[in-house]
Formats: C-alpha cells, sequence, structure tokens
C-alpha cells in the first residue's frame, strides 16, 4: 500500500461521519473540554457545569468542528477514575450542551460505562485513548450504537506512559499497534468505516518521538483511516521552548501547521479561534499552491 497515497479516503469523511456541515477547511477542529481539576493546561477552569457550557458555547462560535469532552485527566502520572466520578463530572455538561446545539460532541473516555451513558445522551463520537484496551466492553457498547471511534497509539497508560519512552522504531511500533487495534475492533463489529486513528502525540513519546511522528503523519495515510492529531500546548513543546503550558500557543500553532499540512483530518486543540484562523489562512495558501 503507497504509504504517500491515502486509498479510497473521500475528503469529506469526517463530515460524513459526524454529519458535519461541509466547510471550506479540510482540518476538523474539535475543541477540548476537560471538566476535570487536575488536567495539565485547563484543570479546573471548567470544572462546574456553568463554566463549561459557556466554554463549549464560546468554541461552537469561534468555529469549532466538534467539542471534545472529558472527564478523566490523562496527563502523565495522572490516576484514574472511578465510573461514577466521570460520568458525574460529564453527563450534566454533555446533556445541557445538547440541549442547546447540534454541534457533534465527543466524549474522552476509556470505559464502556461512561461511553454508553454518554451516547445515550447525544454523544456522537467516542475519544479513547487506550484503542479499546481498557475496557474489554467498548467494543459492544460502539458497535451497538454504530458511532465513530478514535483509536489512540499509547505504551502503558497514562499513569506510567512517560517511563519508558524509547522504541527500537517508534513509527513501526505505531503501525503495528494501530493495526492490531483496528482489527480487533472490526472482529468485535465496529465498522471499519467508524474508525479514527491518532499516533498519539505526547503519550508514551520523547520530545524526539513527538517531532519525528509529525514529520512523518502522512505515512499513516497508508491506512486509508481519518486521522486525528493532538499537539496543543503538550510538554514537547514546553521542551522546546523553555515554556510553561500557559506560554505554548505559539508552538501549538506550529505543530497545528504541520499536521495540517501532513493530512490531519481533526486537529485537538485548546484554543479554537486561535487555530481556526490560523487554519483558515494556512488552507486557502495551500489551494493557491502550483502544481507542477
Amino acid at each position: 500500500m503507497s504509504l504517500n497515497k491515502r486509498p479510497d479516503l473521500n475528503e469529506k469523511t469526517v463530515d460524513r461521519l459526524l454529519g458535519i456541515k461541509s466547510r471550506d477547511r479540510k482540518a476538523h477542529v474539535m475543541g477540548i473540554l476537560n471538566v476535570t481539576p487536575d488536567s495539565f493546561y485547563d484543570g479546573g477552569r471548567y470544572d462546574s457545569l456553568e463554566s463549561a457550557f459557556r466554554q463549549a458555547l464560546q468554541m461552537e462560535k469561534d468555529g469549532a468542528d466538534i467539542i471534545d469532552i472529558g472527564g478523566e485527566s490523562s496527563r502523565p502520572g495522572s490516576n484514574p477514575v472511578s465510573i461514577e466520578e466521570e460520568c458525574s463530572r460529564v453527563l450534566p455538561v454533555l446533556k445541557r450542551i445538547r440541549q442547546r446545539t447540534k454541534i457533534p460532541i465527543s466524549i474522552d473516555t476509556t470505559k464502556a460505562e461512561v461511553a454508553r451513558r454518554a451516547i445515550d445522551n447525544g454523544a456522537d463520537l467516542i475519544n479513547d485513548i487506550s484503542a479499546l484496551r481498557f475496557d474489554k466492553q467498548m467494543c459492544k457498547v460502539i458497535s451497538e450504537a454504530r458511532v465513530p471511534v478514535i483509536l489512540m497509539h499509547m505504551r502503558g497508560t497514562p499513569e506510567n506512559m512517560q517511563q519508558n519512552t524509547q522504541y527500537d522504531d517508534l513509527y513501526e511500533n505505531v503501525v503495528t499497534f494501530l493495526q492490531t487495534q483496528i482489527d480487533y475492533a472490526e472482529k468485535n463489529g465496529i465498522n471499519g468505516d467508524k474508525i479514527i486513528i491518532d499516533p498519539g502525540i505526547g503519550f508514551g513519546k520523547s520530545t524526539e518521538g513527538n517531532l519525528s511522528l509529525l514529520a512523518n503523519l502522512d505515512r499513516l495515510a497508508s491506512f486509508g483511516k481519518a486521522i486525528a492529531v493532538g499537539c496543543s500546548r503538550k510538554s514537547f513543546i514546553g521542551n522546546l521552548l523553555g515554556c510553561s503550558p500557559d506560554e505554548r500557543l505559539l508552538g501549538s500553532l506550529a505543530a497545528l501547521a504541520q499536521s495540517a499540512f501532513k493530512g490531519a483530518d481533526i486537529v485537538r486543540v485548546h484554543d479554537v479561534e486561535q487555530c481556526v484562523k490560523f487554519l483558515t489562512v494556512f488552507e486557502a495558501i495551500g489551494k493557491e499552491s502550483f502544481h507542477s
């Protein structure tokens, strides 16, 4: 299979999967809404129902194509929370947003029961950073609901993923992992057309590893799947610039440019307004490129 051309993938795959009204931008902006007290950048900012609801509406106004609600931190070293705790964080926010808007809503969870309740309350997409590894019931929930799922590469768990970031061949490890989880998903009833892949920037990788994955992101086109990427304000940017998460917007935009240039279909971001404006200009220029 060619590593440079995505076979049989319509450019509007994400629009079709999530019922998004077609936009000029190819890269769809997924706004991050963490309703957690301990996420690495925005922990505690939106952990009340009112603040989370206002932020969701603001992200929609700023041009987000998808809102991704997370109720459990996945920062390095974080510990899992119970099903009931996670549901108590995400479901009230989801319900209120769903009543107000038709924007596609993603739930960032590794727990089947959280996913099931979220789907019952209007969630359109499951974003599983474990790629179905942490809860064996997740396939059943997703296949029965017929919703799309994002499968992400991660070595280990958020608690221990940064303890070993060395690979003999990082790209090959990512490809093998994703293919294994795609096969597992399909064997357990998930339609292959509803699978989105994510290389897992910042999840069990060194700074150099993250840079290498971004530089070679287009090689993942060989899967024939939509590609999601999340680089926003992550530690590899801080390592390069020597700055805190609050000071990483410019570095995040640089990573966003590379992601879009290399074919990302979904970009997961904290700063929706800035990223939408950036992508609007970036992709407009790209459309005017001369072809030899």
